[in-house]
């Protein structure tokens, strides 16, 4: 028994233009509301948290209703295809009130603005004084941009966790870490295409531009990731060969009828396990979306530094780590991967605190090397312990789950540290507020017993190992 890396990375194409659509929102939804609208770090917080909100709901919502779905194509495919073709036109329809927005600041007469200079700090100052005075004069746009962006993320909301929830589908248990390598990879490789195009349309550099010729660009890349998924994933035969495969090597028991029914309760302490599993989670997601949802500005605003290829460095560190990440946790367990995971990406965020405008910016990238391998290692293995204790036919609520946890998190994690950043200064407060979470993160996950993958049997350990028999 061994991965089918080739199947996995088609599966990854799902997750590919999930991973492309979050790094271009992330990146310029919250210089939009900072810059072009004005608000202040606590209400963008609020606004950057509403996907957030939606997808506590949404996500266990789909990913349940995903597993009792059963068409021609699949489970998960017809949400994955309606998902991503709403989501790809209102992100560009978000763009054109965007512009309009931007061209009322235009109008309202700041030297330099309509030709968009870069902008020094008493620039920015004045120009998001008016916009704010522009949006409380006329809220519309405003009311219409969110309204927008809520029909894009309920979009992105309907096929997220049905995405993710494929891998363990098509993937036996004892290689669900690996395949998750595989998968995070190929997500990676999306992100780091956005990051590019970042640095090609000058993302950091121009706090006033408009954003469209981005976001038609990164919908394109998008577009791209699901017509390979949907030439090259067969959903359906797929997950029948490893429900076949899980019975043979003695993972799974065999189920009359419908395989819908195939789902069990967890022990005691499984649901304990459980719940520490998504505590941690949710501890380490508050202290990275405090960074990545806010990265853009701090760099932009505070270090003055291009903020593109500060994560194009993380994510390259990432990709290096990922197929590593998943072989080590096959052999030395994924609790104790993941153990090593926080304290990397913890180490990572504290060396953060120590950069300043003054320092020069090739700092940052090992900071962000590190960053990157703490959070693959962390990635790879933490959405497997949580399907792990699902049956086949749960997989898609227990994906809802763990999406629950993360979105949670992260519902809080923008407004918390934006009150922070409001009260004491993005300067003094952005790295700590993450470094504190993540090293919150090690206890709960500390004291996990359960979500390792079971042992296989002597002659499937020596398949796993390509060893003939």
């Amino acid at each position: 028994m061994k991965l089918n890396y080739k199947r996995v990375i088609f599966v990854g194409m799902a997750f590919f233009l999930i991973t492309a659509f979050w790094q271009a929102y992330d990146a310029i939804i919250p210089l939009i509301l900072t810059n072009h609208f004005g608000l202040p770090q606590t209400a963008s917080g609020a606004i950057m948290s509403i996907d957030n909100v939606l997808a506590v709901f949404l996500l266990p919502l789909f990913g349940a209703l995903s597993d009792k779905v059963n068409t021609r194509y699949g489970k998960r495919t017809p949400f994955i295809v309606v998902g991503t073709v709403v989501a790809i036109v209102s992100f560009i329809g978000l763009t054109f009130i965007d512009n309009y927005q931007l061209a009322r600041v235009v109008q309202a007469g700041i030297p330099g603005l309509e030709q968009g200079s870069l902008s020094d700090e008493a620039f920015d100052e004045m120009t998001r004084k008016l916009a704010v005075e522009l949006t409380i004069e006329n809220p519309l746009p405003l009311i219409g941009f969110i309204a927008t962006l809520l029909v894009v993320l309920v979009a992105m909301a309907i096929f997220r966790s049905p995405a993710v929830a494929l891998m363990p589908d098509v993937t036996v248990k004892p290689l669900r870490s690996k395949g998750n390598a595989v998968i995070n990879l190929t997500g990676t490789v999306g992100g780091i295409l956005v990051l590019v195009l970042g640095m090609v349309f000058a993302t950091s550099k121009n706090h006033y531009m408009q954003y469209t010729g981005y976001v038609v660009a990164v919908t394109a890349v998008m577009l791209v990731g699901l017509l390979i998924f949907l030439f090259t994933v067969k959903e359906k035969k797929w997950a029948e060969e490893m429900e076949a495969e899980s019975i043979r090597l003695g993972l799974e028991q065999p189920v009359e009828g419908n395989t819908k029914t195939n789902t069990r309760k967890l022990t005691r302490p499984e649901r304990i396990s459980l719940l520490l599993i998504l505590a941690s989670v949710a501890l380490w997601y508050i202290g990275y979306n405090s960074i990545t949802s806010k990265y853009s500005v701090y760099a932009t605003n505070v270090l003055g530094f291009d903020f593109n290829f500060t994560l194009i460095v993380a994510q390259a560190a990432a990709i290096v780590s990922y197929i590593p990440v998943g072989i080590l946790s096959s052999k030395y367990g994924r609790r104790k991967t993941i153990l090593v995971g926080v304290v990397l990406l913890a180490l990572a965020f504290f060396s953060g605190i120590f950069v300043t405008s003054t320092t020069s910016e090739i700092i940052m990238y090992p900071v962000f090397a590190l960053a990157g391998i703490g959070w693959a290692t962390i990635n790879v293995n933490s959405f497997p312990m949580a399907v792990e204790l699902a049956k086949g036919g749960d997989v898609g609520k227990y994906t809802g789950y763990y999406y629950t946890a993360s979105m949670a998190a992260q519902i809080v994690a923008p407004i918390l540290s934006g009150i922070f950043y409001d009260l004491f200064g993005m300067r003094y407060v952005f790295f700590a507020f993450g470094t504190v979470f993540v090293a919150l993160s090690f206890v709960t996950m500390f004291f996990v017993k359960h979500g390792d993958a079971k042992p296989l049997s002597k002659e499937s350990l020596l398949e796993n190992l390509d060893v003939d028999g």
